[in-house]
C-alpha cells in the first residue's frame, strides 16, 4: 500500500516537472522535441526528447530506444524489435524515429499479433513505416524458416500446445492444458 502511494506520488511529481519542461522546450525549439513517459505509454506528458543536434544527444537517444526495444518483457518482441532497431537505428531520420517511438508505445500482445500476421493492425499502425519494415522482416523469416502447414491460418492465434496430437478422449481441448 505504501509503495503504491509512493509510486503514484513520484509519477505525479514527474508529470508536473515534465509538463513545465514540455512548455519550455516547445517554446524554444519545437522542431527537435518529442516526449514520452517511462511510466505509461498512454499519457500525454512525456520525458524523452528527440534532439539530433549533436552526437552525444543522438547517442543517448539511440541507446534509450535500443534499450526499450530489447527490454519489453515479451521475449519474441525483445528479439524481433531489438534486432531490427539494432540493425537500423543509425539510418533513421527524425520522422522514422518518431515512428519507432510510436511502435514502441504499442502494447505487447497486440503488437505481436499484428507483426506476426495473426490479426490485421489498425490503419494508424499499418501505415507506420517502422512497423511495416519490422512486419516485412518477420513475415520473410516465417516464409523462409517455417512451412505454411505448421502455422496457424491467417487471423487465428498461434497458441497450440506440444500435446495437441493427443486430442483423444482424455486429451486437452486446446493448448497444453
Amino acid at each position: 500500500m505504501v509503495m503504491g502511494s509512493f509510486r503514484n506520488a513520484a509519477i505525479n511529481v514527474v508529470r508536473v516537472i515534465n509538463s513545465n519542461k514540455a512548455t519550455i522546450a516547445a517554446s524554444t525549439n519545437p522542431l527537435h522535441t518529442l516526449r514520452f513517459t517511462p511510466f505509461s505509454s498512454h499519457t500525454q506528458n512525456q520525458t524523452l526528447e528527440i534532439d539530433l543536434s549533436n552526437e552525444e544527444s543522438k547517442r543517448r537517444l539511440f541507446n534509450q530506444l535500443l534499450y526499450r526495444s530489447k527490454q519489453r518483457g515479451f521475449l519474441e518482441l525483445d528479439l524481433v524489435l531489438g534486432k531490427w532497431v539494432e540493425d537500423n537505428i543509425h539510418s533513421l531520420d527524425e520522422i522514422r524515429i518518431k515512428a519507432l517511438i510510436h511502435v514502441l508505445d504499442l502494447e505487447n500482445p497486440d503488437l505481436w499479433k499484428w507483426i506476426s500476421g495473426q490479426e490485421q493492425p489498425p490503419e494508424s499502425v499499418s501505415t507506420n513505416p517502422v512497423f511495416a519494415a519490422v512486419r516485412e522482416r518477420v513475415m520473410k523469416n516465417l516464409d523462409n524458416h517455417s512451412a505454411p502447414e505448421v502455422r496457424a491460418t491467417p487471423g487465428q492465434p498461434w497458441v497450440r500446445g506440444w500435446d495437441d496430437i493427443k486430442k483423444g478422449q482424455d486429451g486437452p481441448v486446446s493448448g497444453n492444458q
